[in-house]
């Protein structure tokens, strides 16, 4: 019963999505319609919506948490004997499950979009509705006619199959989530796009509103990608964190262009410039959405990250993605030509530093875009299969990127309008001399000699020190007081620090990818019990073999002592795990933290007389990967947090399409 509750409230979501639209789009037909009691109206379908989709969801969490095997989804992807945690993550650790959750997050966006839009026009927020509406309308179809989880069986097993053991994971948990908020969450300035441009809307204040959205959905999608990434390392037992997986690409491929995005709105906010790139920025970063959707269930990849291999299922997605960004792109030929450019500047600007960025951001979103689909196009029209791995992307995205981060701190030490580079970098010259001092100084405790590494160090010093620099300029540290200068400081809107937490966070990310890329040592070696092994100075000995159970797998753990100059510092354990229903043995590695480096250890499949081959890396500065992209998120939600940046002026005129 419970079941066909979930199953109504779906299709009930269905309608309402469908009525939403269909009033919202009213106002396009006649002015008359562009009323408050129409808006009220269209609120109140989107609220409703929202609830009536968060009830399908939650059943459908409720059925996963009691482990009811009538369901055919339940069987697949769950057990009885799994933990509570990760059995309510299983709602989402497949396709329907997740399909259902991107409606579910699409619903309450709209809802949330009707209460914050309250300043907005009426016919405006209306038309932005139904275009809310309208994609809900897709993906709930989506989900009753290709991909309804709550499909009952004739025949109720006993026990399910579980869930693929490497979902099986705290942080692939709560992956998924994030990265489908950052997903969907791309879809409000989409919506704000089309509406602009059917209102004849496209203003500062437009701008105001895309960016609290744009930043939301990046914030997540950075959490999200971080997450993945450092699952990825610890959970595969490969020793690396990022592979240039065509489905990971899926994912960096939409941040790139929020991003871009986020920077593009700044520069339209302040200045009134770049109206119909930042429109076209808004349309595309939700079109790579769609894009990596259907990457990842259309069934052409093959990936641990992959949630469906159905083709029919994957042409629908097509389909969907094909309507949306074809009516999209082709409603913005026809009326891009008539939006009014305002805000010109010179090109060494703030503005001019923003447009400079955004310029190699798209060209990095191109690099990825082309490396990833381009085997897969050659492949289906029937070329020769190829593959693009790392090689091809760290010879094209990496220096790119340079120049973009080098850039960094020089462009917001510039003004709006037109600025001085030479006062710029003269204010700079601190900062990167104490950027000198501190790369050489490390170069003095460690001995290292790469020189690309010690650029990359360089860089990432360059980004942390100028980001905290420009915070202390903004509080005028130098120039009054420093008394003064503090109070200033203290006062400071939160916007501010939030820049400089985002671009921080850029700044460590790239130590430790300039520490992991060069420093990296990594050793291999088939050990007994007894054995030892040396690696950066510690030394691994092979301890003991023991079996142990869980909840729902069982492991083979074995134990190492680790000591540095014959102290003892702890005893790190790795094992060969295996999961009731499933076979395929996945790898838990052993990790010890030392100041700011990092131990890891895995082995391979038990062989006779307990030999095992034991893989061993010591990675330095590996935390600050993904310590980096918490700054950032951090950065991401500060500046949401900050509401005197989203205060509206009265305008004279607003700028028409």
């Amino acid at each position: 019963m419970l079941a066909e509750f979930g199953q109504f409230t779906l299709i009930l979501g269905f309608f309402i999505a469908i009525f939403q639209m269909g009033v919202g789009l009213l106002p396009l037909w006649s002015v008359e319609n562009s009323s408050y009691a129409l808006r009220k109206t269209i609120t109140r379908a989107a609220t409703l919506q929202a609830l009536i989709m968060l009830f399908s969801f939650v059943t459908l969490t409720v059925l996963f948490a009691s482990s009811d095997f009538s369901l055919k989804i339940v069987v697949e992807h769950s057990h009885s004997q799994k933990p509570l945690f990760y059995k309510i993550a299983a709602t989402w650790g497949n396709h329907e499950g997740s399909i259902l959750l991107f409606s579910l997050i699409i619903s309450v966006l709209g809802a949330c979009l009707g209460l914050f839009g309250r300043r907005l026009d009426n016919k405006f927020i209306s038309i932005t509705l139904a275009i809310q509406a309208m994609l809900a309308v897709a993906l709930i179809g989506f989900v009753i006619f290709t991909s309804n989880p709550f499909e009952r069986l004739f025949i109720v097993p006993l026990e399910g199959n579980n869930l693929n053991p490497l979902l099986q994971d705290w942080a692939l948990a709560i992956h998924p989530p994030l990265l489908y908020l950052g997903y969907v969450g791309l879809s409000v300035p989409f919506s704000f796009a089309i509406a602009a441009l059917l209102c004849s809307k496209v203003d500062e204040e437009w701008a105001k509103w895309v960016r609290p959205w744009t930043l939301f959905a990046w914030a997540c999608l950075t959490g999200g990608i971080a997450l993945g990434s450092f699952w990825a390392y610890y959970e595969l037992g490969w020793g690396g964190f990022w592979f240039w997986d065509p489905v990971e690409n899926a994912s960096l491929m939409p941040w790139l262009a929020a991003t871009a995005l986020l920077h593009s709105a700044i520069v339209m906010e302040k200045r009134g410039a770049l109206a119909s790139w930042t429109i076209l920025l808004a349309i595309i970063a939700f079109g790579l959405s769609l894009l990596g959707t259907f990457l990842v269930r259309s069934g052409i990849l093959t990936s641990v990250h992959a949630f469906a291999v159905d083709p029919e299922r994957g042409i629908v997605i097509l389909a969907i993605l094909a309507y949306f960004m074809g009516g999209a792109l082709t409603i913005f030929a026809f009326k891009s030509g008539s939006i009014k450019q305002k805000g010109v500047f010179a090109p060494i600007s703030r503005e001019g530093a923003l447009l400079l960025n955004n310029l190699l951001i798209s060209v990095m979103l191109v690099t990825v875009f082309v490396g990833t689909l381009y085997p897969l196009f050659l492949d289906a029209i029937g070329g020769s299969k190829i593959s693009v791995g790392a090689p091809f992307f760290n010879q094209t995205f990496i220096p790119l990127s340079i120049p973009l981060l080098m850039i960094l701190p020089v462009g917001i030490m510039l003004p709006w309008k037109k600025g001085d580079l030479e006062n710029a970098l003269r204010r700079l010259v601190m900062v990167f001399l104490l950027c000198f001092i501190v790369t050489l100084f490390w170069y003095y405790i460690t001995g290292h000699d790469n020189i690309f590494a010690w650029a990359g160090i360089m860089l990432g010093t360059w980004l942390v020190f100028g980001a905290i620099w420009e915070i202390l300029y903004s509080a005028r540290f130098g120039q009054i007081d420093w008394h003064l200068a503090l109070k200033r400081l203290f006062t400071l809107r939160r916007a501010k620090f939030a820049v400089m937490f985002a671009h921080m966070g850029v700044g460590v990310m790239v130590l430790g990818l300039a520490a992991m890329g060069a420093w990296r040592i990594e050793t291999t070696k088939d050990m007994n019990i007894g054995d030892k092994i040396e690696i950066a100075g510690f030394e691994l000995e092979f301890k003991q073999v023991r079996n142990q159970r869980g909840s729902n797998y069982s492991e083979i753990v074995g134990d190492f002592e680790l000591t540095l100059e014959g102290e003892v510092l702890d005893i790190i354990s790795t094992s060969k795990r295996r999961y009731l229903e499933r076979s395929s043995p996945t790898t838990e590695v052993g990790l010890y933290n030392h100041y700011l480096g990092q131990i890891y250890i895995a082995f391979g499949q038990l062989a006779e007389n307990n030999n095992v081959q034991l893989r061993a890396y010591y990675n330095p500065l590996v935390l600050f990967i993904w310590f980096g992209p918490f700054l950032m998120m951090l950065g991401g939600l500060l500046s949401l947090s900050d509401r005197r940046g989203r205060k509206f002026k009265p305008k004279n005129e607003a700028q028409s399409v």
